[in-house]
């Protein structure tokens, strides 16, 4: 009843369901049903690109739950992406088997060309589905506890807090460059076969891994709206526009930031996971500093604190970056600097705040 009466009041959130849900039926029709050549055929390679912005979309639903509505902004949370992408890659590598280049059925190549001896202690397990998922929520969901345990109890805000996030994530990049940490160093974890027995290389494995892309974005996006319709939610929109008073009368502010803020990271924990078998690798380079910077511009495009309109920024920003790189490779960092710098000038509550502000003029 909660989230039916929520859902009343969100017109854009209807809006956006239900334009994901038709999404969700006529991508896999025109893929599946259409032959190549027909007007209305959608290419596999299509497909796996719409379901790479599908996550990206859940990952800007969770940066909005956190900056949009906690006022934490976060330049750490690829950080929460990577990990759940690595738990994920993990387990695609344990699946290999033999069938890698070297033919080792219980070391995955890389560890073969390094010569290790014995497969590592904290790779037990990821040969098990439930294992492997078990860690995308555990991973992200443990390192945003103990982290965010630290700084809000140490009431670390604004400016510096932004600075030790992406320094976490910048921290995690180097460490996971490293060969001897056992995550496939500069290279990363790639050359995955299939999952939970189905080829990753097949039509119909695509078209799956999209629709539960699409699924857990819509998902994630409900989960977000039922938490900010909620007495902790109203709570959180307090502390973010006046800290100092919510703490006043009486309320644990650290206690509300951690628990959003948890909940933010196993969400893009979650996006990860669907990223990597999506594209087919994971590496450090997905812990760079940059990519949370540009995380934090599809939500500010799309417009903060609406959740819908972080999805929207999320999917339009990285379409203009097929385009970009596509045709004019070289210009686009300066086009997404230009972006953000437009939007924080004329459009401080994003498209969708343009949008609001002309329907109800």
């Amino acid at each position: 009843m909660h989230l039916l009466s929520t859902l009343k009041q969100d017109r854009g959130g209807q809006i956006f369901l239900g334009l994901l849900l038709v999404t969700l039926v006529v991508v896999p029709v025109c893929n599946l049903l259409f032959p190549e050549g027909h007007v209305l055929h959608l290419s596999t390679y299509t497909v796996t690109l719409l379901g790479k912005y599908l996550t990206y979309a859940l990952l800007a639903v969770a940066v909005d739950l956190a900056w949009g509505y906690l006022g934490i902004l976060s330049l750490g949370h690829g950080a929460f992406f990577a990990l759940g992408g690595y738990a994920m890659g993990m387990y695609l590598m344990r699946q290999i088997g033999d069938r890698g280049v070297y033919g080792n059925a219980e070391l995955p190549d890389f560890m073969v060309f390094l010569n290790w001896d014995a497969l590592p202690w904290f790779w037990y397990g990821f040969d098990q589905f439930w294992f492997a998922m078990l860690m995308v929520l555990l991973v992200p969901g443990l390192l945003a506890f103990v982290f965010g345990w630290l700084a809000f109890r140490s009431r670390v805000t604004g400016v510096y807090l932004s600075i030790i996030t992406q320094a976490l994530t910048y921290a995690l990049m180097l460490a996971f460059f490293r060969n001897e940490m056992g995550f496939g160093g500069n290279n990363g974890l790639t050359d995955f076969k299939d999952i939970l027995g189905f080829s990753l290389q097949s039509d119909g494995t695509r078209v799956t891994l999209f629709v539960l892309s699409g699924l857990a974005l819509a998902v994630g996006y409900l989960i977000c709206r039922i938490i900010v319709g909620s007495r902790l939610g109203r709570v959180a929109v307090a502390v973010r526009d006046a800290e100092a008073r919510v703490r006043f009368v009486g309320y644990r502010v650290e206690h509300i930031k951690l628990a959003i803020f948890t909940v933010s990271a196993v969400l893009a924990g979650i996006a990860g996971a669907l990223y990597v078998p999506q594209v087919g690798i994971i590496n450090p380079g997905e812990f760079a500093p940059i990519n949370s910077i540009e995380m934090v511009i599809w939500v500010a495009v799309g417009g903060r604190a609406t959740l819908y309109g972080a999805a929207a920024g999320a999917l339009m920003v990285n379409y203009g970056k097929s385009w970009f790189t596509a045709a004019m490779p070289e210009a686009w960092l300066f086009a997404l600097g230009a972006l953000f710098v437009l939007v924080t000038i004329f459009l401080p509550k994003g498209v969708i705040g343009l949008l609001n502000r002309r329907k109800s003029a």
